[in-house]
């Protein structure tokens, strides 16, 4: 039996552990129903470590939880099929240039620029992380296992409390944009169908049969403008077929000019500001437009892309880097801004004289096989604008001459 003693002893132990525990669930409650207390530490921003990598890549734990802040979501990390190739030399880390375009950062980092969004980590940590600014630091690391590129610290254009509107040109584009601004005013291709759809010089003030600058013309057709609407004046040239199929996809556009409408109504009129050659009637006159995104990802096709080049902008014969070619396929093919795309040189056909004869180094007279040469690489183009049937590619790299019907397809 147990004795008084005894018994005091272990109830008053019971007791003291359940205050204790009441104690301790009491707290935990009131903990929870605290708004401005939280378990979870602030993550601190990103930063190159020392890692297994090569190349002096650095670790970052994805799953991290980030400090709060409004409309702020976590990206998802992409798995990444196959291993990325570096570029010879890599950089563990790059700070953003002025002059720098997307394409050049991916080159620096990438063997393959295409590969890009298969790399890029949008940094949650970093506000608005799908833009880049000069002055941003782009870093490799590792995140959950995989070799990635992010934005471990932002530039002062970010970050200035003045600055509360950043403009988007201030930001990087993928493509030099003084590479293109001649195709946005003159390097102009018109679809079978636009062709007909445009305003037409109808008649010259004065009934003259060309206008130059400082004339007025009348207008027909289109869509009704306000006073002040800027025209490309352009003169139809030849035509230009599909060379796959011979079907009629557009006509080359001849820039005339540039006009201003300063009157409306049937026929409109429209004042000549500048003119590189005469404007005939019949000419036709294109709005003129520039809100072309140049803010779009280096990427591979997302589908087989098997197409030809069918003309270049300043009409030479012999297509270099930064000139703007045009190609037979478009929208309707799966073809995208950002599309990377590989040009072949066509190969020759020639004649083999020695496969039937049993006298080496002999060549058969007069006759033999016809073999066609593989067609080789000649350079890279990347697609920044699209129509149904017509694409714009700007000519990115050139290890070869590129001529019009040269061959593009998806990057190997």
């Amino acid at each position: 039996m147990m004795s008084p003693d005894t018994y005091r002893s272990r109830y008053g132990l019971r007791l003291i552990i359940l205050t204790l525990a009441a104690s301790l669930a009491g707290c935990e409650t009131m903990s929870n129903l605290n708004p401005f207390d939280s378990d979870e530490e602030e993550a601190p921003p990103p930063v190159a470590q020392t890692s297994t990598m090569p190349s002096g890549s650095s670790s970052i734990d994805a799953n991290r939880p980030a400090a709060a802040t409004p409309m702020q979501t976590t990206p998802v990390v992409e798995q990444i099929s196959r291993p990325v190739p570096l570029a010879s030399g890599a950089p563990s880390e790059y700070v953003v240039q002025e002059g720098d375009t997307l394409w050049d950062i991916a080159s620096t980092f990438l063997r393959d620029p295409w590969y890009w969004p298969e790399v890029w980590y949008l940094n949650p940590q970093v506000a608005n992380p799908h833009l880049i600014y000069p002055g941003d630091t782009l870093a490799m690391v590792t995140i959950d296992g995989q070799q990635r590129i992010t934005n471990v610290r932002a530039s002062t254009y970010r970050l200035s409390p003045q600055a509360r509107v950043t403009p988007l040109t201030e930001t990087i584009s993928s493509i030099p944009y003084e590479q293109i601004s001649s195709f946005l005013s003159k390097g102009l291709v018109l679809e079978r169908d636009q062709a007909g759809e445009l305003p037409y010089i109808l008649s010259t003030r004065g009934d003259h049969l060309v206008a130059s600058a400082g004339n007025d013309i009348y207008v027909r057709g289109g869509e009704p403008a306000p006073n002040g609407t800027r025209y490309s004046v352009v003169h139809v040239g030849d035509e230009l077929r599909d060379p796959d199929d011979g079907d009629l996809i557009g006509y080359q556009g001849i820039y005339v000019g540039e006009g201003a409408m300063v009157r409306g109504g049937d026929p409109a009129t429209v004042s000549l500001t500048d003119t590189t050659r005469e404007a005939l009637n019949g000419d036709r006159l294109l709005p003129e437009s520039v809100d072309i995104p140049l803010n779009f990802f280096p990427k591979a096709p997302d589908i087989d892309i098997d197409g030809r080049i069918i003309s270049v902008v300043d009409g030479v014969s012999l297509i270099g880097q930064y000139q703007v070619v045009v190609l037979n396929r478009g929208a309707r093919n799966g073809l995208a801004p950002g599309d990377v795309l590989t040009v072949f040189q066509t190969g020759d056909t020639v004649t083999d004289r020695y496969a039937n004869t049993s006298l080496l180094g002999n060549a058969i007279r007069g006759g033999g096989e016809s073999v066609k040469l593989p067609d080789e690489e000649a350079g890279t183009i990347m697609v920044f604008k699209v129509y149904d049937r017509i694409g714009y590619a700007l000519v990115m790299e050139a290890t070869s001459d590129i001529h019009v019907l040269d061959s593009v397809r998806n990057p190997i």
